[in-house]
């Protein structure tokens, strides 16, 4: 199997190494292809929609990184029909978007925040 070397910020790899003992993976290259099956998986669930579709992005940032949100906010604003913006805790807001468009146009929206690296989260769920 080759050997990937990664950089990864102190916080994640804290986090990452709880989910190693809560989901008892026998290592962190376990963590981390298990994590990349989802990602792929998510990702064939979304480009085998076709046509009209609806569904809700769910995205979670610090406080201050609201530069990207807005940003692919005003990129995607023909899809996007209510965003609720809401403070979940002191330091982190969560943006939820209920969009509906193109399939293509909407995963690529979904695409876009997942690859922001301020996000701390993002999901797509088809309604």
């Amino acid at each position: 199997m080759p050997v990937v070397s990664l950089s990864i910020p102190e916080t994640m790899l804290k986090e990452m190494d709880e989910l190693e003992r809560s989901y008892g993976f026998t290592g962190r290259s376990e963590l981390v292809r298990a994590a990349i099956r989802l990602m792929v998986n998510e990702d064939r669930e979304r480009a085998s929609v076709s046509g009209e579709t609806s569904g809700l992005v769910v995205v979670t940032h610090d406080t201050d990184e609201e530069e990207p949100v807005t940003q692919l906010k005003h990129e995607y604003d023909a899809i996007i029909k209510t965003h609720i913006h809401s403070k979940l805790t002191a330091s982190t807001c969560i943006e939820l978007f209920l969009v509906h468009g193109d399939a293509k146009k909407v995963g690529a929206m979904s695409k876009a925040f997942q690859a922001q690296d301020e996000m701390k989260s993002s999901r797509f769920i088809q309604v």
